[in-house]
């Protein structure tokens, strides 16, 4: 089973830890967090990511940070370089719930579910049914839709 590691600005992580346990309380073990405290040097947090690491008792995990080039994201780039884990950034609620979801699959098709998760879990919810939404001049498509 694949371990997963949420990297991401507090209090972040450990809310979306606490959303996941939430939904699965079955399996704690096997998604942990790590909430990187402002104004904490990236060595620090390089560090404790490493304990976290260590800790969950696997040897591949999935790590999910918050945001692209920001101090998460690059301190889980160091983390998985070198070991057999995988890192992907822009984690949500839809991508999380995805993961554990299939935590038991390879790890390579684990990052393709939590890819496509968080992807579908973005949309636009429209405030009214279709039926009732009012036709638009520019739409092509005459049949009803929410899309």
């Amino acid at each position: 089973m694949n371990g997963i590691l949420i990297i991401a600005h507090a209090p972040l992580a450990s809310a979306l830890r606490q959303c996941v346990l939430h939904v699965f309380p079955d399996n704690p073990a096997s998604v942990a967090a790590l909430d990187v405290q402002p104004n904490m040097p990236p060595e620090e947090t390089l560090a404790q990511a490493r304990i976290v690491f260590a800790q969950m008792g696997t040897s591949h995990a999935l790590v999910l940070a918050d945001v692209f080039g920001a101090t998460p994201c690059n301190v889980a780039q160091k983390l998985v370089d070198g070991v057999h884990s995988k890192l992907i950034t822009g984690v949500n609620l839809p991508m999380l719930l995805r993961t554990v979801s299939y935590r038991h699959e390879p790890l390579e098709a684990l990052v393709a579910r939590a890819v496509m998760g968080g992807t579908q879990g973005v949309m636009q919810v429209a405030i009214t049914a279709p039926q009732n939404q009012a036709k638009r001049k520019h739409d092509q498509d005459q049949h009803d839709h929410q899309q």
